[in-house]
């Protein structure tokens, strides 16, 4: 997704919280809060979500734990610091945790297990300020489709605001994804 606006309204984070989650934008727009800056972004192109589509109906055909997955889920990184209001293109978590049921529109990451980001015209969101966030929220796993560089790279052992482990492979190649999924993800026909 493109990045259309960065609006930092004020210095007061409550009152920055507070005009974000008062925000409007056009229909099928997303509006984030990374890092204490307002993100809006258009909707996707086709080709982010045909890669999104074959990623995730393998996750879910193929892992080796059931899981339930959102396309578009607010996730409220930090509640400790409340500015980052993310929402990845995917995000997993296993189906016996039900994180998903009576959740709030920005729900805890607790439980989540894989969020996955499929990079536009304007990556750097998704390649270093979001998995800081991911990290810093102790989500076990980022997976994040690079299209700019023609690369999956699946992040792992969230340490503080990065990951300390990362396979990178290109597009084309499969990726190893461990438990508690245990299968390759294969990617030959994203190309």
């Amino acid at each position: 997704m493109t990045a259309m606006a960065h609006e930092p309204m004020a210095t007061d984070d409550e009152t920055l919280l507070d005009y974000f989650l008062a925000l409007e934008t056009p229909e099928g727009f997303r509006a984030e809060l990374i890092e204490g800056e307002i993100i809006v972004t258009p909707p996707t192109d086709g080709n982010h979500e045909r890669f999104f589509s074959r990623l995730t109906k393998q996750i879910l055909v193929k892992s080796a734990t059931d899981m339930d997955v959102s396309g578009g889920k607010g996730l409220l990184l930090n509640p400790a610091d409340r500015k980052n209001h993310v929402i990845p293109d995917a995000t997993f978590a296993p189906t016996e945790l039900d994180v998903f049921l009576d959740a709030e529109p920005w729900m805890p990451s607790d439980g989540v297990t894989l969020v996955m980001e499929v990079t536009s015209s304007k990556p750097e969101h998704d390649r270093v300020r979001k998995r800081h966030c991911y990290a810093h929220a102790g989500i076990p796993f980022y997976l994040l489709v690079d299209r700019g560089e023609g690369t999956i790279t699946l992040f792992s052992e969230p340490t503080g605001n990065d990951y300390a482990g990362h396979n990178t492979v290109p597009i084309g190649k499969p990726v190893p994804l461990p438990a508690p999924f245990s299968f390759d993800l294969e990617t030959a026909d994203f190309l």
